[in-house]
């Protein structure tokens, strides 16, 4: 696996020094980046009456308004954003399926274009680590810190709705991190998050993955109303103002308040009606990779711009290729580093860099 990622970082440096463009070296160097990631939203959702707190977010920091998912469905977006691509997968099946795999959840597993499910490349977690720097993803209830499960209640309610899904959590698909000895410091649960918070001991880069009631996905077996996926309004509401309540708590942080440069990112997997448009290091030609619709994206930044609607066009792999220039990363991983993606440097500038 070693010489596989050495390989390809090989190839990425090459690819990187011949197509950097000069965008890269204007985002600034970042201490902390928050990336929180919702469900299945139109970028029609900023501006509407049922997202009042995300909407005054936008209004306030920075908004991309022309920003897309990169497919559909869940999975392969969330592989994406610290992937740079979806390696091929189609579907939510679990993490660990393979082809014609007859284990729970690998209910597409026969189809004649399935790809393994866990991934043998590097992802910004990765790339982090070989900086020295720290990252952790905190999933909403999570079983236990490192949890291998697929789906599972909130530990808090044995009895209740499955909100825990592993299809949204990105980094389980990678195989560094389903061997990694310290998974269990890693992937950890919101419990870990508010203590990390008060201790401020947070990574360099924290992935938020909120619960599917809170995420604006829903459930539709043993759920409360405003959890239901056919309670639309109700489930944008309940996300909209859960959303709210990390952000206000990351605001609270010490860092957050100090001279650290932090910024919290907002976005969507897809969007809600399986659109294809999309942009920016999506292929056509690939059913895993044509494009999953314009999805709402803020991006709020301590030192960053206020009241800023940037047009320009961006993806998840915009925003992947964004972070690792925050981080002072500068090989960029597979479609991070195609044609027409570029960092989204209005929006992390300086506010008095611009």
């Amino acid at each position: 696996m070693r010489l596989r990622w050495l390989a390809l970082a090989m190839l990425t440096v090459g690819l990187a020094g011949a197509a950097t463009p000069p965008g890269d070296s204007a985002v600034p160097r970042y201490d902390h980046i928050f990336l929180i990631i919702e469900e299945n939203q139109s970028a029609s959702l900023v501006g509407g009456a049922d997202a009042p707190e995300l909407t005054r977010l936008a209004n306030t920091y920075g908004v991309a308004t022309n920003y897309f998912a990169v497919t559909h469905p869940s999975e392969p977006n969330y592989v994406a954003l610290i992937g740079g691509a979806t390696f091929g997968i189609l579907d939510d099946d679990a993490y660990y399926c393979a082809r014609r795999d007859t284990r729970p959840y690998c209910k597409l597993s026969w189809s004649p274009i399935y790809v393994d499910h866990t991934i043998d490349e590097p992802s910004i977690g990765s790339q982090l680590d070989a900086e020295g720097l720290s990252w952790k993803e905190y999933n909403e209830s999570l079983p236990s810190p490192g949890s291998l499960a697929v789906v599972a209640p909130d530990p808090s309610d044995p009895n209740g709705p499955l909100v825990y899904a592993s299809k949204h959590s990105g980094f389980m698909n990678f195989a560094q991190v389903q061997a990694d000895p310290l998974r269990a410091q890693k992937i950890v649960d919101f419990g870990q998050l508010a203590a990390d918070e008060k201790s401020n001991d947070l990574p360099n880069l924290a992935v938020i993955i909120p619960n599917l009631c809170n995420d604006m996905h829903g459930v539709d077996e043993n759920a409360p109303a405003d959890c239901r996926g056919t309670n639309v309004h109700a489930l944008i509401q309940r996300g909209d103002a859960h959303a709210k309540t990390i952000v206000d708590a990351i605001m609270a942080t010490k860092t957050w308040q100090s001279s650290d440069r932090d910024a919290i990112v907002i976005t969507f997997d897809e969007d809600d009606h399986e659109g294809k448009e999309g942009c920016c290091g999506i292929d056509r030609a690939d059913l895993a990779n044509s494009g999953g619709g314009r999805v709402p994206t803020i991006v709020i930044a301590n030192r960053g711009p206020r009241g800023l609607a940037d047009p320009t066009a961006y993806s998840h792999y915009s925003l992947l290729r964004t972070m690792e220039d925050a981080f002072g990363i500068s090989q960029h991983l597979q479609n991070a580093n195609a044609p027409g993606v570029v960092p989204m440097v209005e929006l992390f500038q300086d506010a008095d860099q611009r």
